[in-house]
């Protein structure tokens, strides 16, 4: 793949929920079009194979108790060691 269609890769998300070591609840989505993926792009494989510290999600809300509602995040980064679990939304491709 030549450096322009690298550029131009499209976005392929599936939406994904968190739950952080201070027990906030965060669901967004993630980008699994990505070249150090395997052919199966599996959100699992972006937690345990991937070797960046960081989760990118979009589109994102964050939930916690002591909020009454959500924070909205265009895009948030999440360190991968704070995460207590992670889960793909059910009914997705």
């Amino acid at each position: 793949m030549n450096e322009e269609s690298e550029k131009q890769r499209e976005i392929e998300s599936r939406i994904i929920r968190l739950k952080l070591t201070d027990k906030t609840f965060i669901t967004g989505q993630i980008n699994i079009n990505r070249e150090e993926l395997s052919h199966d792009k599996r959100l699992s494989d972006l937690l345990t194979k991937n070797k960046e510290q960081f989760l990118i999600l979009f589109s994102a809300t964050e939930m916690r108790d002591d909020l009454d509602k959500g924070i909205k995040h265009g895009t948030i980064f999440i360190n991968k060691h704070h995460i207590l679990w992670a889960a793909p939304e059910e009914d997705q491709k």
